[in-house]
């Protein structure tokens, strides 16, 4: 008989039988469906944590005879997108009998390497740490999760006693024990000494739990868990206010926002003292909770206990110290006050380096703070992209949850320092980041691109993201935005973009567009001026109107975009890049074009003048000149392809062959070529490069710059 949703109040209950009756007889499908479902709610587990396996009888393509194989989750990837490739596989004969040959603690890393004779299906994923834990198990179906309310009550002091009370003897305890070789054979001696049991806590760590079938270690998992959770919840106040009740009271929501997007590039500056860092930010009430408490200064510094948190969040957050109504205008006296703070924890983090290391140990890592706490404000996170400062903030909430349960029940433990430097700095974990793809050119960096809903614009953006950056697009045209938003959300998932509508007229629009930068990514590193607007007509027909608009959009929007996005660089300190896209009628003389040509002239000597003058802060403006670039191009729906075709005497059908022709390479110039060419001015080589013109024009003799 299968459970109802409404006898969970604290987990989700998700289990369809009729999808689960499709798969009877494929325990590698249920397995997947397990995973899936156990990984879509976040109270169960954390992204990329906890794994799930099933052992079921298979034919061995040697021998022909039936034996029996273990499914495992391996090493990375996520239970709530896990699909069949993302298993490991090995014969669970051979994985039991690397017990006879096991050296003892000292050499349990030796292990890993062992796992791969014991591989059944040779597509199989690299078998994780993980695997001994589900293979000396004798249970068909198992899982192991990270839920918050279980490592509240496992990261707690009493933790082994509050089990052994809460389930009555029939959850198990193993103490903190790094994830290996050993912690599988503990967790096999845990079942044989308390033999019936349905699961057992781990430590400061996280829960097994089991079935003999998909549905019942399912349905295991969330009766365990929720019973943890509505323990939590009924001792909840019992020994006091919540993290010892508050100590400030949270800035209201509108100057929250206004002070992370002020402080977030100041922030971002001082965490990319190595690299380029990608910043996200939050101020959800499991935060704010935390950060105006009284308790905050007492537990932020203990660190966090499960290692898949400290992983992404380092041992311990920065607690600024700073008012929550502080006047951060003036950046100067601002970055004087952050420097001893940010100092500070480095020396803390090389600190806890040089007293933890062993002789083999891999070269200290960036010391710099991954979780940054401002009191009354918010939580903000730098990672080397954006869904990884992401899901630092996420792990450093589930750490907060922790926190709060094991607070509420008992006393909050963390891992001592050198345990956890010896998951931090395990050549196990350092073997697997080395295996990790290598940067993109971009990663890291943050670009802000005017008009890129569509045409060049939306090219830029395009290659800009492929690259690693994460980008604001925009648009005045809030259906054209709409629809650039849906399709890149597809290609690229949310966290490479955001989006806003920029009218670059306006210094409102342009200022907001910069504060969603801030607030989505920690600042900005490129700027591209891209927005455009094209009036073709003979100098008695053209309008002061047209004059106006032309030198708005063009020549004032290029102006006042720039100087926003300096503005934030200038917090950063990291350098920067300001490119404009202007056009070869810069540099040419045209029919009919006295408005469009002055304003490109204009765009092209402002670039001159802002490379002169933004040097000394390592920021590089460069110029890149396309032309009659038609594709996907707004320019080219209404009057200006009219305005053209008659200056030349020829018809809108024409204008293509006609640009190609009249160039050294008769190439046509799409939308791809000028995005390309601003990448090899941000791509990294062209570091020493500033004050440049690049025509992307196939070839026009009149363009040349000399």
């Amino acid at each position: 008989m299968t459970a109802k949703a409404t006898e969970f109040k604290h987990v989700s209950y998700l289990w369809d039988d009729a999808k689960a009756a499709e798969m009877a007889g494929d325990e590698v499908a249920l397995l997947i469906y397990r995973s899936n479902l156990l990984g879509a709610d976040l109270r169960l587990t954390n992204y990329g944590g906890g794994n799930t396996s099933c052992k079921a009888i298979a034919v061995d393509p040697l021998t022909r005879q039936e034996t029996e194989v273990m499914w495992v989750k391996g090493s990375g990837g996520d239970i709530g997108t896990l699909k069949r490739n993302g298993l490991a596989a090995l014969y669970v004969d051979r994985l039991r009998n690397l017990k006879n040959i096991y050296r003892g603690l000292q050499h349990e890393d030796e292990m890993v390497e062992l796992f791969n004779h014991c591989i059944y299906d040779l597509n199989s994923k690299a078998p994780s740490i993980d695997t001994p834990l589900h293979g000396f198990l004798p249970f068909k179906h198992i899982d192991h999760l990270h839920p918050d309310a279980a490592i509240a009550i496992a990261a707690a002091k009493d933790g082994e006693q509050i089990t052994k009370e809460l389930f009555g003897g029939t959850i198990g305890w193993v103490p903190w024990q790094k994830p290996g070789f050993e912690l599988g054979l503990m967790l096999r001696q845990c079942l044989d000494e308390n033999p019936g049991i349905r699961g057992i806590m781990l430590g400061s760590h996280g829960l097994f739990t089991w079935g003999d079938t998909a549905y019942e270690s399912y349905i295991n998992t969330l009766e365990v868990v929720e019973k943890c959770a509505e323990y939590l919840e009924q001792n909840y106040g019992k020994k006091g206010p919540v993290f010892g009740g508050k100590k400030i009271q949270s800035a209201d929501p509108e100057l929250r926002l206004k002070q992370a997007a002020a402080i977030a590039p100041v922030l971002r500056g001082f965490c990319s003292s190595e690299k380029h860092m990608a910043g996200h930010f939050t101020d959800e009430h499991r935060v704010l909770e935390f950060i105006n408490s009284n308790d905050l200064d007492r537990l932020a510094p203990l660190g966090t206990s499960c290692p898949d948190h400290f992983l992404r969040t380092k041992i311990s957050p920065l607690v600024l110290k700073l008012d929550a109504a502080a006047d951060l205008s003036d950046v100067k006296t601002l970055k004087e006050k952050l420097a001893p703070e940010f100092e500070a924890y480095r020396k803390m983090y090389k600190a806890y380096y040089e007293s933890c290391k062993h002789d083999n140990s891999p070269a200290i890592r960036d010391a710099n703070p991954v979780i940054i706490l401002y009191p009354g404000i918010g939580l903000f996170s730098f990672s080397r992209d954006k869904q990884t400062a992401r899901v630092a903030a996420e792990f450093y909430i589930n750490a907060i949850n922790v926190m709060k349960g094991a607070e509420a029940v008992s006393e909050y433990t963390s891992l001592p320092r050198r345990e956890a430097f010896n998951i931090e700095y395990w050549l196990l974990e350092e073997a697997k980041l080395q295996r990790m793809p290598k940067p993109k050119a971009l990663s890291g960096k943050i670009a802000l691109i005017t008009g890129s809903a569509g045409g060049i614009g939306k090219a830029i953006a395009h290659k800009f993201i492929e690259e690693g950056a994460c980008v604001v697009i925009n648009d005045n045209d809030a259906s054209r935005l709409e629809k650039a938003n849906e399709s890149f959300h597809q290609e690229f998932g949310r966290d490479a973009f955001t989006s806003v509508i920029l009218d670059v007229t306006k210094a409102d629009s342009i200022n907001n567009a910069f504060k969603r930068a801030c607030l989505e990514f920690g600042g900005v590193d490129i700027v591209v001026n891209c927005a455009g607007i094209s009036i073709s007509k003979p100098i008695e027909e053209h309008t002061e109107q047209d004059w106006d608009l032309l030198y708005d959009i063009l020549v004032k929007g290029q102006f006042l975009v720039t100087q926003s996005g300096v503005e934030v660089m200038r917090k950063q300190d990291i350098g920067g890049d300001v490119l404009n896209i202007v056009s070869k009628n810069a540099l040419v003389s045209g029919p009919n074009n006295a408005g469009y040509g002055s304003a490109k002239a204009a765009q092209l000597h402002l670039s001159r003048l802002n490379a002169a003058e933004l040097g000394a802060d390592r920021i590089r403006v460069n110029t890149v000149n396309p032309d009659a670039v038609i594709s996907d191009s707004k320019i080219w729906e209404g009057a200006w392809a009219e305005g053209r075709a008659k200056a030349y005497g020829i018809s809108v059908a024409e204008l293509p062959a006609f640009y190609a022709k009249r160039t050294l390479l008769n190439e046509v110039i799409l939308p791809e070529d000028i995005s390309n060419a601003c990448f090899v001015f941000v791509g990294g080589l062209m570091n020493k490069s500033t004050g440049n013109v690049l025509n992307v024009d196939g070839g026009v003799t009149t363009a040349f710059v000399r």
